[in-house]
């Protein structure tokens, strides 16, 4: 389940766990004042597989330039 951030002017910042579909929180549950819910603060990526790493599809040589490179210079 994913954890979302928010904020009360009181408590502080705090984290709750939630369900993707359960609503968001509007107040506290520490002082039952409104809170508001701080978007973009905890992004967890996991990249799985290949291709993620700079090893993984890139030539030995990392001096060769594209076509894009040639037809900008």
């Amino acid at each position: 389940m994913p954890t979302y951030d928010y904020r009360c002017e009181q408590c502080g910042k705090f984290q709750v766990t939630q369900g993707i579909k359960e609503k968001p929180l509007t107040k506290c549950p520490t002082c039952g004042k409104p809170i508001k819910r701080l978007i973009g603060q905890n992004v967890n990526i996991i990249l799985k597989g290949s291709g993620f790493y700079s090893t993984d599809h890139r030539s030995t040589n990392s001096d060769t330039k594209t076509d894009a490179d040639t037809k900008a210079s």
